[in-house]
């Protein structure tokens, strides 16, 4: 099992950019694919991006176009480059490994929180 930890969420005005960092404790070589997902409150937690190695990120429509998804193997790192944020963007992030069926690993972190808010 790999560990993941996050960071680089924050406060952040409407139309401002962000980009969040998920570093492995491990190889990630061998994960399907690498997925961010969020969870706003009172709401279940979302898959919003996710990128096979070799392959083009795929997104949710909500954030298609504003948000890409980047995955360094060499460096067991994902990042989620965040712009044009919306209010409705406010959630904890996570990430985590995405099966062949869709399906998350389930072997999440702590999260990082990203408020956007005037």
């Amino acid at each position: 099992q790999v560990q993941f930890v996050e960071s680089g969420g924050g406060l952040v005005q409407p139309g401002g950019s962000r980009t969040l960092s998920c570093v492995a404790s491990g190889s990630i070589d061998f994960i399907h694919a690498m997925g961010w997902y969020r969870q706003a409150p009172g709401k279940q937690r979302e898959l919003v991006a996710h990128v096979r190695t070799g392959h083009a990120g795929v997104y949710s429509d909500p954030v298609k176009g504003r948000f890409i998804i980047v995955r360094d193997n060499a460096k067991n790192t994902v990042y989620l480059q965040m712009t044009n944020l919306k209010p409705e963007d406010t959630a904890v992030y996570y990430c985590d490994g995405v099966g062949p069926t869709g399906l998350p690993y389930n072997w999440w972190g702590q999260g990082t929180q990203v408020t956007v808010s005037t």
